[in-house]
């Protein structure tokens, strides 16, 4: 499991990439990618391209994530695979988040 981050050139945004299991053991560094920003400034997408696996506690640590993030703007996970993505749609989250 390993998770970075990307910001846009303008500095709103910040993308965190997930790659591996998406799992408890990628809780502290997971909250250390968002947390590293002011609470409320920036617009998150997580980018699940490379995430092979994601359980319960991903999805609980995708709703601490956008509780902290800039209200107004829909927070986005972009490019899961179809296990992943059939994963998001039995938990309701496309509902919750825009999945793209």
């Amino acid at each position: 499991m390993a998770i970075t981050t990307t910001e846009s050139g303008d500095g709103r945004k910040v993308t965190i990439h997930v790659a591996g299991r998406f799992d408890f053991a990628s809780h502290q560094d997971f909250m250390r990618a968002y947390k590293q920003h002011a609470r409320g400034e920036k617009v998150y997408v997580v980018d699940l391209k490379n995430t092979d696996y994601m359980d319960s506690s991903a999805m609980g640590m995708l709703l601490q994530l956008r509780d902290y993030a800039a209200k107004g703007h829909p927070m986005e996970l972009v490019n899961s695979n179809d296990g992943v993505r059939e994963i998001l749609r039995i938990a309701n989250f496309d509902k919750i988040f825009k999945v793209a």
